[in-house]
């Protein structure tokens, strides 16, 4: 994410957070059959816990099992925010399950565990509690198909105007992106970073308008007013990167670097802002060859971007097609925003955080990769970022009083953990070198392909790579709350 949505996802996260806590907008059964009536048949099995078990979202996510794919098949109006669909997930159980828990605050209609219905309740908006016919066993591959409709910008969080937190929409045209919440506005989802899955997206929405979303497009077919258009997401993604577009956009395909790439432009914009936008994301095939040269191959089968022309407020890393705000920022087409967000692929996307807490690894990593990029195009010098950053802010600043490795849940996204999470990578170039910076950050991004990293992680591999005992280094640059001294140990000498 870019640090244009600083200020307003700060006001909104600790809304959402209760949103994620079970705030509800009513409670009790939403359909018939009995909770108690199927845990008398479980014997040993119990119920999916119904926290995905970070601290800082407690409510995000749940327990007991593990979804392999989504197949989402939605039918949207972008005119009236009408919604209606089903999501297929397949999934494993971890352990006996009498009961499972889903994200999702649309209303739901029916639900089915392996083809027979199964008994559901909504205790929040939230939260979709599942009851199937007979418990699941430990190991077991299971189905679940859930149908729901809705108005998903009217779910927003409360006291916030709809559609501002999370869903935004005008003038026919809507965009569902949001971190660290998104997936259940529109699908039915197990919303927690450590639950990586792969996608099939099937939006149908009235024939003239254009569905975007991540990965490669399998099919478009037009019938009886409608059409359908078929994404696919082959490699595993977490549900905050999952997204859609939906209005009338001016798409571009084609192939580069031997993957296809599908750029998406609004067609609300200015035909001179169509155009500019249009060159900023054709900048996006020569970007990811030169994070490839850093960092390794690209972690996915496709890419590209969407401008959209809603004022969104930030930019957002989405799996292999990021979304840019035409309305985010002064330059909202400069070159530093493409290759934060592209960064991400690699930081967050291919390597993802399991705990919330650690957001400097996806921030403060695309951060430095701007500085980087600078540095290899004759502009500043990494060194340079870091020293300037450190001059601007001074010894009784709150940018230092921000402890970086544990900000908590309505500070994640302030500038500290951008900026002082790119000068901590800058300063531990300092210290060990490049060569070893280099051989680092390949080895954190290949030894964790398509999974999972977290801060304390890392500070293991830095000290394995460089042969240095960075314990001090780590403590001063992101446990610390106070301005770190100008010694060549804080790699400031």
């Amino acid at each position: 994410m870019s640090r244009l949505c600083a200020v307003l996802v700060a006001l909104c996260l600790g809304v959402v957070a209760l949103v994620g806590c079970g705030s509800a907008s009513g409670s009790g059964p939403e359909t018939a059959g009995s909770e108690t009536a199927g845990s008398e048949r479980v014997g040993r099995a119990a119920a999916g816990s119904a926290s995905g078990g970070d601290p800082y979202f407690p409510a995000d996510g749940n327990g007991g099992y593990d979804v392999r794919h989504y197949k989402i098949l939605d039918t949207y109006r972008p005119g009236s925010d009408r919604l209606r669909g089903v999501t297929v997930l397949r999934a494993t159980a971890h352990r006996n399950l009498s009961a499972l828990n889903l994200d999702l605050v649309l209303a739901v209609d029916e639900v089915r565990v392996n083809g027979r219905p199964a008994a559901f309740r909504k205790p929040s908006r939230h939260e979709l509690t599942v009851v199937p016919d007979r418990p699941l066993d430990a190991g077991e591959r299971f189905r679940v198909r859930v149908s729901y409709h809705g108005r998903p910008s009217a779910r927003s969080a409360s006291g916030l105007e709809p559609g501002r937190d999370l869903y935004f929409r005008r003038a026919g045209e809507t965009v569902a992106i949001g971190e660290p919440q998104i997936g259940p506005w529109w699908f039915a989802a197990n919303e927690t970073p450590t639950d990586k899955a792969t996608y099939d997206i099937v939006m149908r929405v009235p024939q003239g308008k254009q569905a975007v979303s991540n990965g490669h497009l399998v099919s478009r077919r037009s019938s009886a007013g409608w059409t359908t258009w078929h994404w696919r997401m082959p490699e595993p993604m977490v549900t905050y990167l999952a997204f859609f577009a939906a209005g009338r956009y001016r798409l571009e395909r084609g192939e580069a670097g031997g993957r296809p790439f599908v750029h998406a432009v609004s067609r609300a914009l200015t035909a001179e802002d169509e155009d500019r936008s249009l060159r900023l994301l054709r900048a996006t095939s020569g970007v990811v060859s030169w994070l490839e040269s850093r960092f390794g191959p690209y972690p996915f089968s496709s890419t590209g971007g969407v401008v959209v022309g809603l004022q969104v407020g930030f930019a957002l890393e989405n799996q292999s097609r990021p979304v840019y705000d035409y309305s985010g920022g002064p330059d909202p087409y400069g070159m530093g925003l493409l290759v934060h967000e592209q960064a991400h692929q690699w930081f967050g996307n291919d390597v993802s955080l399991r705990r919330w807490r650690d957001i400097w690894l996806n921030e403060g990593f695309a951060t430095y990769v701007e500085w980087l990029y600078d540095e290899d195009h004759g502009r500043a010098t990494v060194q340079q970022h870091l020293r300037n950053a450190y001059e601007l802010h001074g010894v009784d600043s709150g940018f230092w009083g921000l402890r970086l490795s544990d900000p908590g849940p309505s500070r994640i996204w302030r500038e500290p953990v951008y900026v002082r999470g790119g000068m901590t990578l800058a300063a531990l170039r300092s210290r060990i070198g490049e060569t070893d910076m280099d051989r680092l950050l390949r080895r954190w991004v290949e030894s964790r392909h398509f999974g999972h990293g977290t801060g304390q992680a890392f500070r293991r591999l830095a000290s394995e790579v460089s042969g240095e005992d960075l314990d001090g280094f780590f403590a001063h640059w992101l446990d610390d709350t106070s301005k770190p001294a100008t010694t060549a140990e804080n790699g400031l000498g």
